[in-house]
């Protein structure tokens, strides 16, 4: 993303996983680990939209953690359907964001991967924030947010969507009250739109 940017490898339960940390400057008010969208239509950690999501994260004070999933890009191992997905998720904030204040977010699929890591910490981390982008609800079985979370949970999507389209991330929020954001005329990768979802990250991730 900058010059600034940290490469670096971890140990994932398939073997090697690529990352990449970029830092706020300062003392970080916590760290956000963003997941990529899928691994088989060539979504990986450099993807515009994951870029955007780290860039705010700096900007609102924190760390930014994006990897690559296994079988992407320099990771060991193979699409896994999201089960060895979430698992390399897990091993990333274990590994880059042990401690501390945690922010979960994701994009596309990586948003479908984020929700079941948030069901899987949830009760031993303080997750700050949560951000879901272009969430993949039409193609996998996204987790649901538990209720006390809600108010931390940003959920985004472009109102012209046409690779996830917005009727079915409202048919997942809608029986659990989970407010939407809709960007409108936006679509899946919100070309013409990142600074926009820039801000209203940052913004989410400040309040």
């Amino acid at each position: 993303m900058n010059a600034q940017t940290e490469l670096l490898q971890v140990e994932g339960p398939a073997g090697v996983l690529e990352a990449a940390i970029d830092r706020c400057g300062g003392v970080a008010a916590g760290t956000a680990v963003i997941a990529h969208p899928h691994p088989l239509f060539g979504g990986t950690m450099t993807n515009k939209v994951v870029q955007t999501l780290a860039r705010a994260a700096v900007l609102a004070g924190l760390d930014a953690v994006r990897f690559n999933f296994r079988g992407v890009g320099a990771s060991a191992g193979a699409w896994d359907q999201g089960r060895g997905e979430r698992d390399d998720m897990l091993a990333v904030i274990e590994r880059l964001a042990p401690a501390g204040p945690l922010v979960l977010a994701g994009f596309s699929f990586g948003a479908f991967v984020t929700s079941h890591v948030l069901a899987a910490v949830q009760a031993q981390r303080d997750v700050r924030h949560v951000v879901l982008v272009g969430t993949a609800a039409s193609r996998f079985q996204v987790a649901t947010i538990a209720p006390e979370l809600h108010a931390r949970t940003l959920v985004v999507h472009g109102e012209a969507d046409d690779t996830v389209p917005l009727a079915s991330v409202m048919d997942w929020a809608r029986p659990q009250t989970l407010p939407v954001t809709v960007v409108p005329g936006g679509g899946h990768f919100f070309h013409g739109q990142l600074p926009l979802l820039r801000d209203l990250v940052c913004r989410h991730l400040r309040a």
